[in-house]
């Protein structure tokens, strides 16, 4: 360890003395430059504290992102804390083998168990009776029938493919020698061998549930069936163009409504020859949750420019909700768009002031914007007229309070202060974040759009990148039809199967029929089973036989 000179206190001078007396010889201008480089030293200290403070703020929201919670409510459970999903699930696990290794009798229910919902009326039921061996009791009289005890357990099996046969009646004139037969349906693929039921199947595997073509095909093999990751990749190709026509109609519907939601979301896009991956973008617009009739468009785009949304959105006339990008806001001063943007955004920045800073400002203005959406819950089912009283006799007091309290509160704060930064935000957009007040049309937030980019965030950590900006383009395109099946309560492989059997037959002006929120299937409730289909099948085949 290395040791300083020795230095006793007796032979120097305290250094509390030494500086009066600097100061006592000191002259009058010396003192001044001294003050003066006091509040410098002590500005430039004030600034560089601001300065760590901030990069502390920052890291600690990088470790929220990273590895914290995503809930952003202030009070949060312990369970929630200590526990996430994958914690929950191995403990049940966990009991339920505890309790399979005791007594096979009866177990009460233990508290907190679920309790077991009852099995869908539609599916199909087959029965396994069992009989008693002995037909007499011990006593020697005959057992007499008096009822039955049913059980039901659920089981499946992997996917099952069958073949659907076309068989085509051929006919011969004998007289003039002329030949005829039946034409052969009309197929999304011409002379191809997916059937529609398959089409959609692989087109909702993949961009529903995220699975590769890769995964897909080892799953199809496993059914007998061995189907090239290739001839998928060009099924979906053809799909993509088809439906194109499809997505321009849902695209003018949601455009048609008077506000409308919008945002973006990163996706990786693989840079031809380079074997590397550049930032591609995808946009997103909704309608409200407002409307009846909802639906969602996604649209690739190969960057994050203000060019992609005003080339979707020229044509629209209304309000878009929105967060604070840049990108609108051209839209936004041509005139024809009225601009609103997400509470969500704002509350977000004072939550994470709070919560990584310890900001007790902060957090009274997060538990003031509480009051808000408190009124937004009882507004959700009102009609836009109820909606707008409402929002003025209640909420509005609330937020002119609001804003009153963020004006005071910001003076007493440094402006490199991050508490400062998220009022600043909020003050500096309050017009904006207010819109919905004045507009009972106009949600609070932009938090349904972001529920529609979930699949995306979701997808990308499957499929990893995406191939070319071809490929992007046509996800997109399929992507905005399922999505929108789902918001209007559809099951998108059977939306998805109906439109690939109706499509190339359907005539323009009858487009509108198969938007997802028009779509309605051809036998509603009536969908046969596979071996059921299969039948059916047959025997159309062997009635239309002379």
């Amino acid at each position: 360890m290395l040791e300083g000179p020795n230095i006793t206190t007796s032979d120097a001078p305290a250094p509390s003395s030494a500086v009066q007396d600097a100061v006592q010889e000191a002259s009058p201008q010396t003192l001044q430059d001294l003050r003066d480089l006091l509040e410098r030293l002590q500005g430039e200290l004030k600034f560089k504290q601001a300065r760590i403070d901030a990069l502390n703020f920052e890291l600690a929201r990088f470790k929220r992102w990273r590895f914290g919670s995503s809930s952003e409510s202030l009070e949060t459970s312990t369970q929630a804390v200590l526990f996430d999903s994958l914690v929950v699930d191995t403990a049940l696990e966990d009991r339920a083998a505890d309790e399979a290794n005791k007594s096979p009798a009866s177990q009460p229910r233990a508290k907190g168990q679920a309790v077991r919902q009852a099995l869908p009326a539609s599916l199909p039921r087959i029965e396994h009776r069992h009989e008693i061996a002995q037909t007499h009791c011990a006593c020697g009289q005959a057992f007499k029938r008096i009822g039955e005890e049913v059980s039901e357990q659920l089981d499946c099996v992997p996917a099952q493919f069958f073949v659907l046969r076309h068989i085509r009646g051929k006919y011969a004139c004998a007289c003039c020698q002329t030949m005829a037969a039946a034409p052969m349906p009309a197929q999304m693929i011409d002379k191809g061998i997916p059937a529609p039921g398959l089409l959609a199947q692989v087109v909702v595997a993949k961009h529903d549930d995220h699975l590769p073509l890769y995964r897909q095909e080892e799953i199809y093999a496993r059914s007998g069936v061995h189907i090239a990751r290739s001839s998928m990749a060009q099924w979906i190709g053809i799909c993509g163009v088809r439906l194109a026509p499809l997505a321009q109609a849902l695209k003018q519907f949601i455009l048609g409504h008077p506000v409308v939601h919008a945002d973006e979301t990163p996706v990786a896009l693989l840079a031809p020859g380079r074997g590397k991956t550049k930032k591609a973008y995808v946009w997103v617009y909704r309608t409200t949750n407002f409307v009846a009739q909802r639906a969602v468009l996604f649209d690739f785009c190969t960057s994050r420019g203000g060019e992609h949304p005003q080339r979707v959105l020229q044509d629209f006339q209304g309000t878009l909700v929105t967060d604070d990008y840049s990108g609108y806001h051209k839209l936004q001063r041509q005139g024809s768009i009225t601009g609103a943007l997400c509470m969500a955004h704002a509350r977000r920045k004072l939550f994470e002031a709070h919560q990584l800073n310890g900001s007790e400002i902060a957090a009274q203005a997060v538990a003031l914007i509480a009051r808000l959406y408190e009124v937004e819950r009882e507004a959700r089912e009102l009609e836009p007229a109820q909606r707008l009283l409402l929002r003025q006799s209640r909420a509005k007091p609330v937020a002119d309070a609001l804003h009153a309290w963020l004006l005071d509160k910001r003076q007493t704060l440094a402006k490199a202060d991050i508490t400062a930064k998220a009022i600043d935000y909020s003050l500096s957009n309050w017009r904006a974040l207010t819109r919905y007040l004045d507009d009972g049309d106009v949600p609070i937030d932009n938090n349904a759009v972001e529920n529609s980019i979930r699949p995306i965030s979701v997808g990308r950590k499957n499929w990893l990148f995406v191939g070319s900006q071809q490929a992007g383009e046509r996800a997109a395109v399929m992507l905005s039809l399922i999505e929108s099946a789902k918001l209007s309560g559809h099951d998108p492989w059977a939306y998805l199967k109906d439109v690939f059997e109706r499509l190339p037959t359907l005539k323009n002006r009858d487009l509108a029929s198969l938007l997802p929120h028009n779509w309605k299937p051809a036998n509603k409730g009536e969908e046969p089973t596979v071996p059921a289909a299969a039948a059916a099948v047959t025997a159309i085949a062997g009635s239309s036989a002379p």
